[in-house]
């Protein structure tokens, strides 16, 4: 069974198992999370798609660590006199996907 979730404005495949890196949630480590914007659940040859969302589904995941990701530098440069160099790390928060129910 696969589910098509979505979360911090990006969309997820997923199944039970699947390991993955989020946009960081407002949870605590190995806690519970319930996500119910899933778009599409698919079961076999049974696809049921959302019009915009599945209303009875839901996946639930579990929280196994927050962390941030690799520095990425932004650099303006003009030969005149101006230059600015700027840093950003984006947080993200890792989970576990324990459960997909319908």
């Amino acid at each position: 069974m696969y589910a098509v979730i979505k979360t911090g404005g990006k969309q997820y495949k997923v199944q039970e198992g699947t390991v993955l890196e989020v946009e960081k949630l407002a949870a605590d480590v190995d806690s519970d999370v319930e996500l119910t914007d899933v778009l599409m659940i698919i079961d076999g040859d049974k696809v049921e798609v959302g019009k915009p969302l599945v209303n009875t589904a839901k996946v639930v995941a579990t929280v196994k660590a927050h962390g941030k990701g690799d520095k990425k530098i932004n650099f303006k440069y003009n030969k005149k006199t101006y230059y600015r160099k700027k840093g950003h790390r984006q947080q993200f928060t890792r989970i576990e996907i324990k459960s997909i129910t319908v």
